[in-house]
């Protein structure tokens, strides 16, 4: 989606979708060897090949594996860019990766935390969400990777002392039959290890018969990007799921004793002040403020290179020339009332993740200056009550299509104005 900025900071080869076999041919390519099957180069040619020669040569492929181009002309890149062919998956080798004990851990209220493994059981998904970066890749393809893959790779980190895993699928749910045979078994081998996934609300409602089959397996949340709470807004994001679909199944979820942890893009260019006063009563009244992370409610709407954001035609009048170094295409909203909340809000998150503030405090605070930003008086919040129960969280916020935040920019900016290695990258310059 950034191949022209990253070739520009001198990457040489960008590999994309499912990459692994381009991995390959690179790693032939650097080693003088490649592969004979034209699933790497296109009509059996080889990078020694007189056509390879050709500047101006351009192929595209045209086999399944689709959205796969070669441009001969660039001698640092043969494979292709984006690959959706389908793999036959291994094992992943962990060798020489740092401890579990290193990476985001799962706290759970009043028993400590617990070490976490992650793994998927699929690629890509089936939907088409109009503000989600995986759709300019994927373009709604979809791969499952095999069940004996995903047991051997669990079997692997429960070794290593995982205690948890997270499964880090776009959507659990995009393979029902896949998903429900996989925890089947999962639970069956690791009855005492615990699990969460991500799922749409979509799904969530369309499928609710088999989210007992979740819990008794030992799936201890379900992480949802709800995105928002006005259907306006779902709309325009093309979510495929409604306020009232979202209602349903967070009282669901409650009614089964299950966790259900929604993810929002709080801010978009249609949030208003009333919309986002809103979403905040929403969460209050659904007993849902500790199932949010603070930073879930400072969100700006990514609006990325390829977004199918950009069909819509009030979207590509009112945003500004893409910034590559920020890999954004910048908007503001009309109100500039709710641009200076969510800077509000994103530092009051951030103030709260450096203090290990509990979320229901951190809340309380962001609805008092979003009503002091709308101009009114917060009502009293029942915080040691009536807001639910604390519930298990992985330590690292999960975030969905969300624009950098302040403090990523400028974390982003210090590393790009460190001096580059031009030998180094020459030699290892890939993505």
């Amino acid at each position: 989606m950034n191949a022209e900025y990253l070739r520009r900071l001198g990457v040489g080869t960008i590999l994309g979708g499912e990459f692994e076999n381009g991995l390959v041919g690179l790693a032939g390519r650097l080693g003088g060897t490649y592969p004979e099957s034209d699933e790497i180069f296109p009509q059996g040619l080889k990078p020694t090949d007189e056509a390879f020669r050709v500047s101006d040569l351009k192929v595209q492929h045209t086999t399944p594996a689709n959205f796969r181009t070669w441009d001969a002309g660039n001698v640092e890149q043969m494979e292709p860019v984006i690959s959706l062919e389908r793999l036959r998956f291994e094992v992943p080798d962990r060798t020489g990766m740092p401890a579990l004990e290193k990476y985001a851990h799962l706290i759970v209220p009043r028993d400590g935390f617990r070490v976490v493994g992650s793994t998927e059981a699929s690629r890509g998904c089936k939907h088409l969400c109009r503000h989600c970066p995986i759709v300019p890749v994927y373009n709604g393809v979809f791969r499952i990777v095999g069940r004996d893959v995903v047991m051997a790779d669990v079997r692997q980190q429960v070794a290593a002392g995982a205690q948890h895993i997270s499964f880090g699928d776009p959507d659990f749910f995009n393979g029902i039959k896949h998903a429900l045979e996989l925890v089947a078994a999962f639970h069956a081998e690791f009855p005492g290890v615990t699990y969460d996934v991500t799922i749409k609300i979509e799904h969530l409602r369309k499928y609710e018969k088999h989210l007992t089959t979740l819990r008794d397996t030992g799936c201890l949340f379900v992480i949802s990007a709800v995105e928002s709470v006005d259907d306006t807004i779902l709309e325009q994001l093309d979510k495929g799921h409604t306020r009232e679909d979202f209602l349903h199944v967070a009282r669901t979820f409650r009614s089964r004793g299950m966790t259900l942890h929604p993810t929002f893009v709080a801010f978009t260019p249609w949030t208003t002040m009333e919309g986002y006063l809103d979403l905040l009563g929403v969460l209050a009244a659904e007993e849902l403020v500790e199932h949010v992370a603070a930073i879930q409610l400072g969100i700006r709407l990514l609006i990325p290179e390829g977004s199918r954001l950009l069909e819509l035609e009030e979207v590509r009048n009112d945003v500004g020339a893409f910034d590559a170094e920020s890999l954004v295409y910048p908007w503001k909203n009309a109100d500039a009332r709710v641009d200076d909340l969510s800077e509000i809000v994103q530092g009051i998150a951030a103030d709260a993740d450096r203090k290990k503030e509990a979320r229901a405090p951190a809340f309380e605070r962001i609805w008092k200056a979003a009503h002091a930003a709308a101009g009114r008086a917060a009502p009293d919040l029942e915080i040691a009550g009536g807001i639910g129960e604390a519930v298990p969280f992985l330590s690292e916020p999960w975030y969905c299509c969300a624009e950098p935040t302040r403090e990523q920019l400028v974390s982003i900016g210090s590393a790009a104005k460190k001096p580059i290695d031009a030998a180094s990258v020459a030699a290892d310059g890939f993505v």
